[in-house]
């Protein structure tokens, strides 16, 4: 192991959404490769919309990983975090690696905001989550109905598995200065329309479950219908019109790339989740 790799390996990394699908396995990998990790939430303190609140969790930290709690395409992702890694460099944080998404042109003002900001910056693009259909608003529709019902057609997504997102996160973040100034695109290893992947999570469960696929009109109207601002609605409704045209149905190299292995299945995925009682009714 080389002195660079030792030192790589003692800093002290802000996570941010610590708590969430990406941050909390970013923390865990963090600390499994020797990471000292700071966890950035609520719960510890940190609001992305109390600026009063940065300077006490970036303050001593060499590195920070960069995940917003909304979609990184907004203006308000642009803005926060434009705005927090600037703030970054200026407290010593040198390294920063943010989560993007893979072929969404919104968060391009999201990124410059990390690449202008002084810092030695990673962008790690990665494909929709496997994760979605097992933590989050998706994975209720399967459980009490059996359906989901979503505006994905038959496009086909390369879903990656969160847990490889955390792995390369912290492959990069640990590599010294092999992946700074770079765009990192990742995602798994195989393409799935949403009705494969709910057909596999079926075959997993044991369950009938059923995709039923919808415009992202209809969708923005039953989300309003569940209490989701409109303004929100709006913008979901043009992301998802923009994303699910088949522009990712494609797949990218970076986990073999940095990991050197192939992504983890969403077979497995699902047969895991399916084993932890993910989709019981």
């Amino acid at each position: 192991m080389t002195d660079n790799t030792q030192s790589e390996q003692g800093m002290t990394v802000v996570v941010t959404g610590a708590s969430g699908r990406t941050g909390s396995r970013v923390a865990q990998a963090a600390e499994a490769a020797g990471l000292t990790v700071r966890a950035a939430s609520r719960a510890q303190g940190f609001d992305w919309q109390d600026r009063s609140t940065w300077a006490a969790t970036l303050g001593g930290a060499d590195a920070a990983y960069l995940a917003y709690p909304t979609d990184v395409g907004s203006p308000d992702a642009a803005r926060d975090i434009g705005l927090l890694a600037r703030e970054a460099v200026e407290l010593g944080v040198r390294r920063l690696v943010l989560l993007s998404s893979r072929g969404e042109d919104r968060a391009r003002p999201t990124e410059d905001g990390v690449r202008e900001s002084g810092a030695d910056w990673t962008v790690v693009r990665a494909a929709w989550f496997a994760q979605n259909f097992s933590e989050g608003p998706m994975v209720e529709g399967l459980r009490q109905s059996g359906e989901l019902v979503f505006p994905g057609g038959e496009v086909r997504e390369p879903f990656i598995d969160v847990r490889d997102i955390a792995d390369v996160v912290v492959a990069v973040l640990t590599a010294g200065e092999r992946y700074v100034g770079q765009n990192v695109e990742i995602s798994g290893a195989r393409l799935l329309t949403f009705g494969e992947a709910v057909a596999e999570i079926a075959g997993a469960t044991g369950r009938e479950l059923t995709y039923r696929a919808v415009s992202p009109r209809e969708y923005g109207a039953q989300l309003v219908g569940f209490g989701v601002p409109a303004q929100e609605v709006g913008f979901l409704v043009e992301l998802f019109g923009e994303l699910l045209d088949g522009r990712n149905s494609r797949l990218s190299d970076g986990v073999q790339e940095i990991l050197g292995r192939e992504p983890r299945d969403f077979a497995d995925f699902a047969r895991e989740a399916a084993a932890a009682g993910t989709w019981k009714a």
